[in-house]
């Protein structure tokens, strides 16, 4: 089900599109994007990007008081499968790599996932997603490969 309060007007006829009346027991977003607070920030249908953001939420610290790595690839697999979603029929994630360059801490208060279509080739689309603070400074990296269903 395409919750419609929740996705900007702009995406939405996209996504309709793409599920192709498929939409039967598909939530967009997911719950898992509303559990992390998610919000869509921007999408480019020209470049194929599309861009996330989500608070550091204490429910999300690691021992050390920064956000959990998985916290943050979480946070880029639910930009990236959004925008899997956008540019192609339904896919599922085959396979993520993320690399983490800087500590992500409470203070910074929110990240912004950017999220890139690469190319499709047969049934697989590539993705390529940065994450970053409010002023630009890139924490961490990701590569993603989904899988086209039939």
């Amino acid at each position: 089900m395409i919750d419609k309060g929740r996705i900007p007007k702009e995406l939405l006829a996209i996504f309709e599109d793409k599920l192709q009346g498929r939409s039967e027991g598909i939530s967009v977003p997911p719950p898992v994007f509303d559990t992390m607070k998610g919000e869509f920030v921007n999408y480019s249908v020209e470049k194929n990007v599309l861009v996330n953001r989500f608070p550091i939420l204490t429910e999300h610290l690691n021992p050390y008081g920064n956000m959990q790595g998985g916290i943050v690839s979480a946070a880029i697999d639910n930009t990236i499968g959004p925008l899997s979603m956008l540019v192609s029929a339904p896919n599922f994630t085959r396979n993520m790599e993320v690399k983490y360059g800087k500590v992500i801490s409470p203070d910074l208060e929110y990240i912004y996932v950017i999220a890139k279509f690469i190319e499709k080739k047969k049934r697989q689309l590539f993705f390529e997603a940065t994450v970053e603070d409010k002023d630009g400074n890139k924490l961490a990296t990701a590569k993603s490969v989904h899988w086209v269903i039939d």
